[in-house]
């Protein structure tokens, strides 16, 4: 193990450009950058970002792709669920740490580093989902947090910047954008206040979509395998798909406030367009083809599903029980979602699937029905309040 090593998590923003300069100036140390794609870089920013990294002075370079991996381990399990923080947040962001900081750890000890390091503060979540993961991964490596260490502001990082000669685009530094295949949160002064929206210019993608058009996603078992007409060779490429259709609109943008690891109020911009949009047309889908108590348990178990995975427990065995229980309500998840897309909303219209429930074979909803008689929802009604009629005559209630 060479001493001198550090393996930083690295995305080319402000904080973990200040690592680097940090932890090489101050600390005298060896950076090796690590930037893990989660599915929200293109080709040319992964490029932008690998230059920044060795401008600001890294010893080396890695990108690491594990966008499939982060489906397969999470975020099918997440669309399964419906999850939605608070009823409101896809987890973007915190889904896909625990992702990040394994493949971090398996670098750092492949590179066989003595210290890994994140540019976390010390008020988030991200630093106890980062800790926890190497502690249990790499618990014979130490780790360096420098912004939460430093308890620094982002002006002081900034300033600190260009005493090294690093020039920052102050605009751009005001806000801290982290990008993945499952959205990108937006953090700024605004966010650290309870009133304040994120302005128009905050958001990584510009409205230029303003003409409503209609879509059709493909749902196989849960998972998205088609748009319209055109199949996917993978989830993966399909989610990439929509996103490109309608981000443009300005669809799945809002502010999630919610309680952080850590016992405070946290609140964060966000903007996820494809993850909105699948996460409500795949719940109307079930709600065609699965069963009342299908659905019943399915909310409970994904909502603590969503919460522990939310505060980093990936690890936790019971998160692999949960997954199967998730998994085997999909087997006929099966179908077509047809939605409107328009500027900053969406609707969806309907669906058309095999295993649809709402069979006109056995009636039609408030008009008639063809597998029972009158006579026989009258017995029923009678019976199915039986409980509660012994209970209040035996206890005397009065109403």
């Amino acid at each position: 193990m060479n001493n001198n090593k550090v393996v930083l998590a690295f995305s080319g923003g402000l904080d973990t450009s200040y690592c680097v300069k940090y932890l090489k100036e101050e600390k005298g140390l060896e950076v090796y950058s690590v930037l893990v794609n989660t599915g929200g870089f293109s080709e040319e920013e992964l490029q932008e970002i690998e230059q920044r990294a060795y401008s600001l002075g890294v010893k080396e370079h890695q990108t690491l792709d594990e966008t499939e991996a982060y489906y397969q381990s999470s975020l099918k399990y997440l669309i399964f669920g419906n999850v939605l923080k608070n009823n409101t947040y896809p987890l973007s962001v915190s889904a896909e740490r625990v992702t990040q900081a394994m493949a971090i750890a398996r670098h750092a000890k492949a590179v066989g580093a003595a210290y890994v390091a994140h540019g976390s503060t010390g008020a988030g979540n991200d630093q106890v989902r980062f800790d926890m993961i190497f502690h249990i991964m790499i618990p014979e490596v130490q780790i360096l947090t420098p912004i939460r260490d430093n308890k620094l502001s982002r002006e002081q990082e900034i300033a600190y910047l260009k005493q090294h000669g690093v020039e920052v685009d102050f605009k751009k530094a005001q806000y801290s954008i982290n990008k993945g295949i499952w959205g990108t949160s937006v953090g700024g002064k605004e966010t650290l206040t309870s009133h304040l929206p994120l302005p128009e210019e905050a958001y990584p993608t510009e409205v230029t979509k303003q003409t409503p058009e209609r879509i059709t996603l493909v749902f196989e078992q849960g998972e998205l395998v088609g748009l319209n007409d055109t199949p996917y060779a993978t989830p993966v490429a399909a989610i990439q798909a929509l996103q490109e259709i309608v981000a443009p609109f300005g669809i799945g943008r809002d502010i999630h406030v919610g309680d952080t690891i850590i016992g405070i109020k946290g609140r964060v911009g966000f903007e996820a367009a494809a993850p909105m949009v699948i996460i409500k047309a795949h719940h109307t889908l079930e709600k065609h083809v699965l069963t009342k108590w299908q659905l019943y348990w399915k909310e409970q178990l994904a909502t603590f599903y969503g919460n522990w995975l939310h505060e980093g427990q990936f690890i936790d065995p019971v998160m692999r029980n949960l997954e199967t229980f998730l998994a085997d309500t999909q087997q006929n998840v099966t179908g077509k979602v047809h939605l409107l897309l328009a500027p900053y909303r969406f609707q969806v219209e309907g669906i058309e699937s095999e295993h649809d429930l709402m069979s006109s074979k056995f009636g039609s909803y408030g008009e008639m029905n063809n597998a029972w008689s009158g006579d026989d929802v009258k017995g029923f009604a009678k019976i199915f309040g039986n409980q509660a009629m012994m209970y209040h005559k035996i206890n005397g209630t009065e109403f």
